[in-house]
């Protein structure tokens, strides 16, 4: 790899950037192709494949051959409110490669007892993340139940363009968080990011069940976004 195209990944990576190294391998040459670039014709198609899937690989295009190497941020798994089902995600988050915090201002759920080894806040959310801001490769899941635990961090994900953005709750709950945000200048289409009730309709009943329909839908997300954006 070219020494410049190396310090500059390098530089995407530590901004959390999603990126990819294009290398044509009858010469050698390569070159790094940012998330905000877009790049025309077959190769675009086969780096927004690329990207989506998360995997290195091979392409011809016109009788050349590409190496397409790409470099996605890890999913930063933010999870409001240390509940049961917070400590189910935190068991199934770990084997995906997702970096999970739990943020939760109530210090009787918020314990190193019953969290140990994850990245525990027992703070308010507008003090966690006003000190570690989210992005896009971010998924936020509000499951305090609590409007005013829950609210702002679901505010700051939808201005912040995090390509998951999950809430519990029943319909009828969803429907006044709704109004709420709605008051607060939200529009129908950014409101309609949420997903609520949270995670995919499997049934789930026990915490584990709906932790593995959050982690599900979460991945399903993941695969439907190129470069932190909706495909």
């Amino acid at each position: 790899m070219d020494p410049q195209t190396l310090i500059a990944l390098n530089r995407e990576r530590t901004a959390r950037k999603g990126c990819a190294v294009v290398t044509e391998l009858s010469t050698g040459r390569d070159r790094l192709v940012r998330e905000s670039e877009v790049i025309p014709g077959e190769l675009g198609e086969a780096m927004a494949k690329a990207k989506r899937s998360g995997r290195a690989g091979v392409v011809e295009i016109e009788g050349a051959s590409y190496f397409i190497n790409v470099h996605m941020p890890p999913v930063r798994l933010v999870v409001i409110g240390a509940v049961h089902i917070t400590q189910a995600l935190a068991i199934l988050a770990s084997p995906l490669g997702m970096a999970m915090e739990v943020i939760d201002p109530r210090t009787a759920f918020a314990t190193p007892e019953r969290f140990a080894g994850v990245n525990l806040f027992a703070d308010w959310p507008e003090q966690v993340l006003g000190a570690k801001p989210l992005d896009r490769w971010t998924a936020l899941v509000a499951l305090s139940h609590d409007p005013k635990i829950d609210d702002w961090p679901l505010m700051s994900a939808l201005r912040c363009r995090c390509f998951y953005v999950g809430a519990l709750g029943s319909r009828r709950t969803h429907q006044k968080r709704v109004e709420r945000f709605t008051e607060a200048g939200f529009g129908e289409g950014e409101l309609s990011r949420i997903s609520a009730p949270v995670g995919l309709d499997i049934g789930a009943s026990s915490p584990a069940e709906i932790a593995l329909s959050i982690l599900a839908d979460i991945v399903a997300h993941q695969r439907k976004t190129d470069g932190g954006q909706e495909a």
